[in-house]
């Protein structure tokens, strides 16, 4: 019993698999139109389908608009009732339907063609009226569902889901599309916060613990805690960077026979320090941090202090 399940299993899988080596096979020139026009879109992209086909639409919009192309689902029956107003003229429509022929998507289709606005259809009929109304059509060629009823939307959904990646994909790519345009529309859950950058929770200005290398050591311990860093970061008049000294460099300073209360900053200080840059990410601060076994890194540009990360900054920020 259990392995005639497996096997079905097994079997409903690679019917899959094969639709999608069928849905490669077919992709033409038409595919590159569709990624060109929908580049060229000023609007939105908006996608509309009934059933499942409708329910695909929704995660294709949903990463096409993660990922770079503004866009939204627009569902066929609610549009013929009042919703294609939301349809502006710069948009392009991708219509979604396996047989081609879904009564509520061929009813708006004449009047998105009155406005002008491109058409892009993805079914499995190329002779379908749909696919012979749009401007470009994209042809799934699955040959048969993974249901053994071949009824059930199995392989043609696999597919439809398969060809709207591929779009996403094609067009972030030319897009130039960066981990940093990600996690600006992530901004929240682990994804976003993998992609934080320093400057989000770097400590800044009246925060951070700056003394100049001929600050006093004993003003310098002060200054170390009233700041609550476990250091303090030397600098010039103009804010260069000079130095670093940290709990851990005092205690060794003080342990070769140092005097505190005799001694200056640039005595007990480490020169040339690690640092980072506020445009690195935070996960790279924390990269650097453990292969230095230290817990804090002065935020620099052109040389100049401008911030301060902790590892509990880091800790705090849910990136880890």
């Amino acid at each position: 019993m259990q392995s005639e399940v497996l096997e079905i299993g097994k079997n409903a899988i690679e019917e899959e698999i094969n639709a999608l080596k069928d849905l490669k096979q077919a992709l033409n020139q038409n595919f590159e139109r569709a990624v060109n026009l929908i580049l060229n879109t000023k609007g939105k992209v908006i996608i509309t389908g009934m059933g499942k086909s409708g329910l695909i639409g929704k995660k294709i919009s949903a990463t096409l608009a993660s990922t770079g192309t503004p866009s939204f689902f627009l569902h066929p029956a609610e549009a013929i009732h009042g919703d294609l107003g939301m349809i502006s003229k710069e948009d392009t429509i991708i219509a979604i339907s396996n047989s081609g022929e879904t009564p509520e998507l061929l009813a708006i289709i004449p009047t998105i063609k009155r406005w002008g606005n491109p058409i892009i259809a993805i079914t499995n009929n190329p002779n379908s009226k749909l696919a012979k109304e749009s401007d470009i059509h994209l042809f799934l060629n699955v040959k048969r569902e993974a249901c053994p009823l071949n009824l059930a939307p199995t392989s043609s959904s696999t597919a439809t889901l398969a060809l709207g990646d591929a779009l996403a994909i094609a067009l972030l790519k030319q897009r130039g599309f960066t981990e940093r345009d990600f996690a600006m529309f992530h901004p929240g859950g682990s994804l976003g916060k993998k992609l934080m950058k320093v400057d989000e929770i770097m400590h800044k200005d009246d925060e951070l613990p700056l003394v100049s290398p001929e600050t006093p050591l004993n003003e310098t311990v002060i200054v170390m805690s009233e700041k609550g860093f476990g250091c303090a970061i030397a600098v010039d008049e103009n804010k260069n960077i000079k130095g670093i000294i940290t709990d851990g460099d005092l205690r060794r300073f003080i342990k070769n026979g140092g005097s505190i209360d005799n001694s200056l900053c640039r005595d007990a200080m480490t020169e040339n320090p690690r640092s980072i840059t506020k445009d690195m990410l935070v996960i790279e601060a924390l990269e650097k941090m453990e292969r230095y076994n230290i817990t804090v890194l002065p935020v620099v540009e052109n040389n100049k202090v401008i911030g301060l990360i902790h590892l509990h900054d880091i800790l705090k920020s849910g990136v880890i």
